[in-house]
Formats: C-alpha cells, structure tokens, sequence
C-alpha cells in the first residue's frame, strides 16, 4: 500500500494574522501560528531592565535608533509570512516602521528564554534573526543564568557569559550591560 500524503494546513496569511484577538500572543513561521504564554515575573523584571538600560543608552546619543518591547511585531518575511515578537529589539531604521510593525531586521534582539520552550530561543529564532539580517541576537537565560551572544556581523556565534559579567553591546562601541545589577533584582 502506497504512504498516504497527509493535507497540508494552508499558511497563515498577514490578514487571518492581524485578525487574532488582541489578547493572544502569537508568533507566525513559514505561514505557521505559535501561540505564546504571558511572561513571568522574572522574565518582566529582565526585560523592564533590560529595556531602561538601552533606552537611557540610546537617548543620550540622539540618534534614529529607538528600543522597542513585545508585544510589538517584526515581520520578517511576506512569503512565507513569518512574524516574530522579540522580548526587546533596536531599530535604527526608521523606514522600517510603519506605525503597527517593524517590517524587516531590527539591528538588535534580546529574547529571555521561557522554562516551557527553550529550543525556540535558541535554535528557531537564532535561524531565522541571522538569516533575515538582524546584527546582533542575545539570548538571556534566567534558568541558566546564562547570555548568549550572537553577533551575527562579525560571525561571532554562541560566546556565553554568566549573570555576574558586564557585556558589552557589539553594534556600539561604548554600551556596557552589567548584568550583575539585574541578578540582583532576582535574588540570585
């Protein structure tokens, strides 16, 4: 007896995607939707720093780059649709934005790995961030206490550090992240 072909689902298109409920947090791959939890507290607690830090960083320079937080969207690709909504992300390139997105790479990512799925962080997205041309992809691991970082620029793959370094921000030449502070707010 011949294999039987299984039906393939039909790709999710922009139109089903923006018409989601306002309260599902969901990411699209090739066409396909992953539906994903709420943060935790800790994940907040990461990310809320994270984000002060670049923000006070980055207006201090006065520059076009702008640091944004999910739930926010990338759209990486129209076809297959792909759509990503990092923990926080830099866009220098304003014409990127179109008031409901950032369509194409932001320059850079941070993702806080989620306990239930890990392999995304760390396999998926670091696939598609490199391969749409994100500069620079961090993955911060509170389970770990790891960050990975992936300077993608300059093929620097996979360098980890521990929560008790200062690292520094590749695409600048004078931001430093020191991690030790946001270990601190977790009481590890």
């Amino acid at each position: 007896m011949p294999p039987v072909v299984q039906p393939q689902p039909e790709a999710t298109t922009l139109e089903q995607y923006e018409a989601l409920p306002e309260n599902i947090r969901a990411e699209v791959f090739d066409g396909r939707i992953y539906y994903m939890a709420s943060p935790s507290q800790e994940h907040q607690t990461i990310s809320m720093e994270l984000s002060t830090m670049l923000n006070a960083y980055l207006k201090s320079k006065k520059g076009p780059c702008r640091v944004f937080h999910a739930p926010f969207d990338v759209k990486l690709n129209d076809a297959p649709l792909t759509i990503v909504q990092p923990d926080l992300m830099i866009v220098c390139d304003k014409n990127k934005l179109d008031g409901k997105r950032c369509n194409g790479a932001p320059d850079f990512i941070i993702e806080i790995v989620s306990p239930g799925n890990p392999t995304d962080d760390y396999i998926r997205k670091a696939y598609y961030y490199e391969s749409s041309g994100v500069r620079e992809y961090w993955i911060v691991d509170p389970r770990r206490k790891t960050v990975t970082v992936n300077y993608f620029e300059k093929n620097m793959l996979n360098i980890q550090y521990s929560f008790d370094s200062t690292i520094k921000v590749n695409i600048y030449d004078d931001l430093l992240i020191n991690f030790p502070e946001i270990a601190d707010l977790l009481n590890i």
